[in-house]
Parts: structure tokens; C-alpha cells; sequence
């Protein structure tokens, strides 16, 4: 803590409770586990099943590599997602014939209906938590996000050690 004068060891310290990464991973974190409840609770699904039912639910048919780039999720969280759903049978794989080595990922009928009862209550969940934050406001914040969305992606494929923090 300061004492409201601020040094030039301060300007230097990293606080976590001011740098934006960490706070972006609090606030994403806290809403995902929040949600995680709903459809943990209601469906028996986790936070990667559901990452693979809603990009399958508005994006029909993918492969896994198209889902983890979608859903920012590592190839081996896809693939025991998706082993998990199969065996749920809430999603069917079918061989792509142009590359064998992946296969196309679709929901089943039961897995749409999951889908289907998930997206009111993943936007309900969603107007609550956003509630009382003027329209305005929401349009500046919503495309700040995709800046910075943006900006990740780049620094993502490009960032190097050298170049800072």
C-alpha cells in the first residue's frame, strides 16, 4: 500500500490488482465459474464440454482444431471434451476425407437440445450480470474488448520476452 505519493519504485511494481491481464483473468474467471454452476448443475457439464457444445451449437460442424482456436482451449482439453460428450452421446464424430488424421465434430439431437436449453439461461445469467451498466457505457466496454481481443491475438503470436511485460 501507498501513502498517496506516488515513487519512481511505484510506477516500476507491478500490482496486481491494477494490471489489466491479471484483472481480465478475474473477471472471466469469476464469470465461468459462475455459469460453470448453471450448467454443471442442470446439465452435469463442465466449462470445456459447454466451450464445445455452444461452438457446435452456432457453428454446426468442426473439427477439434476448430473448436480449441474458437474457444482459446488447448488441443487435449478439446479432445477429452469431446471423448466426454461422445460418450454422452450429445456429439457424433465423422471422418473429414480430405485430412484423416481429424474428424468433423456435430452435436446429436440430445446434444441440441442441451444447446437449446443452455443458450436463455447462459443469456439471462448474462443480462444479470450486466445489469445496471448503461447501454452506452456497454458499447464503449464491448469495443474496448474487441481491441484488446485483438491486440492479444497479435501479442499472443508475436510477443517475446525481450520486448517487456
Amino acid at each position: 500500500m501507498s501513502n498517496g505519493t506516488e515513487t519512481d519504485n511505484d510506477k516500476q511494481a507491478l500490482h496486481l490488482e491494477r494490471f489489466l491481464p491479471y484483472r481480465l483473468n478475474v473477471v472471466g474467471t469469476l464469470g465461468g465459474r459462475a455459469l460453470g454452476r448453471i450448467y454443471g448443475e442442470h446439465f452435469g457439464i463442465g466449462i470445456p464440454e459447454w466451450r464445445v457444445v455452444a461452438q457446435l451449437g452456432e457453428f454446426g460442424k468442426l473439427t477439434s482444431r476448430d473448436i480449441g482456436e474458437l474457444a482459446q482451449m488447448h488441443k487435449t482439453k478439446v479432445s477429452r471434451a469431446v471423448t466426454e460428450l461422445e460418450k454422452r452421446g450429445l456429439v457424433s464424430r465423422a471422418e473429414n476425407r480430405q485430412d484423416r488424421r481429424e474428424s468433423f465434430v456435430t452435436l446429436t439431437p440430445a446434444g441440441r437440445r442441451i444447446y437449446e436449453q443452455i443458450v436463455p439461461l447462459a443469456l439471462g445469467f448474462e443480462a444479470r450480470w450486466i445489469e445496471g451498466i448503461a447501454p452506452e457505457e456497454l458499447k464503449v466496454f464491448e469495443r474496448v474488448l474487441s481491441i484488446l481481443t485483438e491486440r492479444g491475438r497479435h501479442l499472443a503470436g508475436t510477443f517475446r520476452e525481450e520486448d517487456g511485460a
